[in-house]
């Protein structure tokens, strides 16, 4: 498994800025060339450089599995051109907060917030290709920065209580560890972005954060 510490804009929350599956990665429009290198040496992706409603905050505006991508903003012709590359695209703008903030998704399932209606779960259920079903991480309902799911674990917020655990392992159909990343920072979906293959965090993220996330990521099975 590959791991690589980078910043962007001298932010080490990458997972804000970038979204990340198997087979693609969203890299801000902007984002040097060191850090699109950085993306595909660790995650061994092809790299889509976009804007979303002109915003470089692409992990906080957009989720996808590899059947559907979902957009929480209204977005342009040339941004929906980009990001029909990684999958079909489904707009979908809500008043409580970002999708990518509140959505936690891999190619199994999807954890949504709680405040979310009936019909927005069963529009981002259908948007993305797979079950999706409401829950919370360490009482948060922003699930998709308070964890960071790829196909072999999920890793979430520390204080994530055991039955959130279970429902999130159920929801997404991988095991679930607990860890900080950038050094102690709790909301770990804010700060790094991984696949089967590897993982992309701050540079603050200790040797000691990146073992527990090689482990949860199934580097060691």
């Amino acid at each position: 498994m590959s791991v690589a510490r980078a910043l962007y804009a001298g932010s080490p929350y990458l997972g804000v800025y970038l979204r990340a599956g198997e087979s693609h990665a969203l890299l801000p429009a902007s984002a040097p060339a060191s850090l699109e290198r950085e993306l595909r040496r660790a995650l061994g992706v092809q790299v889509v450089r976009t804007t979303i409603a002109e915003c470089d905050l692409l992990g906080s505006l957009a989720v996808f599995t590899k059947r559907g991508i979902l957009v929480g903003e209204r977005i342009d012709t040339e941004e929906r051109s980009a990001l029909a590359e990684v999958a079909p695209v489904t707009e979908l703008v809500l008043r409580q907060n970002a999708v990518g903030n509140v959505v936690l998704a891999n190619d199994r399932g999807a954890l949504v917030t709680p405040e979310l209606s009936d019909e927005a779960i069963r529009r981002i259920s259908e948007a993305l290709g797979v079950p999706a079903r409401r829950g919370t991480l360490a009482g948060l309902g922003t699930v998709g920065m308070a964890g960071v799911a790829s196909e072999r674990g999920v890793v979430v917020h520390p204080k994530t209580t055991d039955r959130e655990a279970s429902e999130a392992a159920e929801a997404l159909g991988v095991p679930v560890y607990r860890s900080t990343a950038n050094f102690g920072v709790p909301v770990v979906g804010a700060c790094l972005v991984a696949n089967s293959r590897g993982f992309l965090t701050g540079i603050p993220t200790t040797p000691v954060e990146i073992v527990h996330l090689q482990e949860a990521f199934g580097a060691f099975d």
